[in-house]
């Protein structure tokens, strides 16, 4: 349960940024540095090389990487890492270290840093080709010279591990959009590549909805038409250029490594600092008034619209429409406890076990009953979106008022929307800022808190 819907790149990715820091710390020993100053100087390289490796990408492989980008990774790390680590003598006044030593030091670091950058590799190459583990299956729309070469390319580079299923043609295709649609679903296709020079306008836009509204990744061969979309990214496979429709912060391994623990220190210190306590005399309170379990768990969508439980202090009298009917203002089934937990937020708390579990993030958009989402997957247009990453405790909609009850269908309009804008344009700090104002929202009180 703890490592649900990690994968094993993840995994991998985890193991060897711990072990390069695990190394970057050890190998200081190895040699006559003289340090006068030895936390400093250990938080220091390691603060270094965390900021230098999130802004060079150095722990970003993707499936379609050449062994050139590796090593450009490489060099773009250390240089920056060299220039840092001699900058230590001068911002904290070291005279007596060693200079030699030091550049010895940066020598083995960086061959052996450089040995295991090129194993991760080549082990995860190796990985997809021969085992054929975290394929992605794929569909090629349009037939021309360079949907033929991107044919070519995933039946040829089966270590970037795409599994090519079908190509349509829709210029000589006797079938519908729907048709493409409904076989794409059937077939459980993750990726779908467009060559746009072979689809009207008004097609693209029938593309990019769908993907949306049905968490497929879609990406286009580029030609000098327009696409409609606000953010486009470019990446080369083998020498074909090609287009993305969206790039998703979170599916960053090393963004998505800092956000997971990130999430497994906030929680344990939740769990442990507050929950341990409060679990007690909330169960009292609850028991005295109402008869029943002190947690309530409820089956909601979270990450690529899987459900799981979500855990919560029972708030209601026991009813048969917790499942179905959402709670609303005035609700008669809410008890004098459930009022104040609910008032103040203390209801969610148990979803920091969630968070642990692997199942809930911090902060993310707020996962809804599997009522809800099957009923506005179909009517609200990008619901979907907000499956493409781990749902929170708390979000960017619900900090700026869209929680609660969906009164009217502008509330669900927005709340999807500041959902996307999240996922799109998601940091660490953003995180801390609506953890930030979240807190003094549950002090404020929410008038949609009830």
């Amino acid at each position: 349960m703890f490592f649900q819907r990690i994968k094993y790149t993840d995994l991998l990715t985890a193991f060897f940024i711990v072990l390069d820091l695990i190394l970057i710390n050890s190998i200081a020993y190895l040699l006559p540095i003289n340090l006068e100053e030895i936390i400093l100087f250990h938080c220091y390289i390691t603060t270094a090389w965390i900021i230098i490796a999130l802004q060079t990408n150095f722990y970003i492989i993707y499936r379609y990487s050449k062994i050139t980008y590796v090593l450009r990774l490489i060099v773009r790390q250390f240089f920056f890492y060299f220039l840092i680590i001699y900058a230590f003598i001068g911002f904290f006044k070291q005279p007596n270290m060693s200079r030699l030593a030091l550049a010895q030091y940066v020598a083995i670091v960086f061959v052996t840093v450089s040995v295991l950058k090129l194993v991760h590799y080549y082990l995860l190459m190796e990985f997809r080709e021969r085992i054929k583990s975290n394929t992605r299956n794929v569909v090629v729309i349009g037939q021309n010279k360079k949907t033929s070469q991107l044919i070519q390319m995933f039946r040829d580079r089966t270590e970037y591990g795409y599994n090519f299923v079908r190509q349509f043609c829709p210029k000589t295709d006797d079938m519908p959009i729907e048709e493409y649609f409904r076989f794409i679903q059937e077939e459980n296709i993750d990726e779908i590549y467009c060559s746009i020079s072979e689809l009207k306008n008004n097609e693209i836009v029938d593309f990019i909805n769908f993907a949306d509204n049905n968490l497929k990744v879609l990406k286009f061969l580029p030609d000098n038409k327009n696409i409609y979309s606000k953010k486009l990214k470019f990446e080369y496979y083998d020498y074909l250029p090609i287009l993305s429709l969206r790039d998703i912060p979170l599916h960053n391994p090393i963004n998505a490594f800092v956000k997971r623990l990130f999430d497994i220190l906030f929680s344990l210190l939740m769990i442990f600092g507050l929950l341990i306590w409060i679990t007690p005399l909330l169960a009292i309170l609850i028991w005295m008034e109402s008869r029943g379990p002190l947690f309530f768990m409820q089956k909601r969508t979270g990450l690529d619209n899987n459900e799981f439980y979500c855990y919560k202090f029972r708030s209601m009298a026991m009813n048969r429409d917790a499942d179905k009917q959402q709670a609303s203002k005035g609700d008669m089934r809410v008890t004098r406890v459930g009022k104040f937990i609910r008032k103040t937020s203390i209801d969610e708390l148990p979803q920091f076990y969630n968070v642990l579990f692997g199942q809930m993030s911090v902060v993310g958009p707020r996962p809804h009953m599997v009522k809800h989402t099957d009923e506005y997957a179909g009517k609200v247009d990008k619901y979907m979106v907000r499956h493409f990453v781990k749902p929170g405790i708390t979000g960017l909609a619900q900090v700026r008022g869209y929680r609660g009850e969906v009164q009217k269908e502008s509330d669900i309009q927005n709340r999807i929307k500041f959902d996307v804008f999240y996922i799109e344009n998601w940091s660490f700090l953003l995180d801390i800022k609506i953890i930030i104002q979240t807190i003094i929202n549950m002090f404020k009180g929410d008038e949609k808190a009830y």
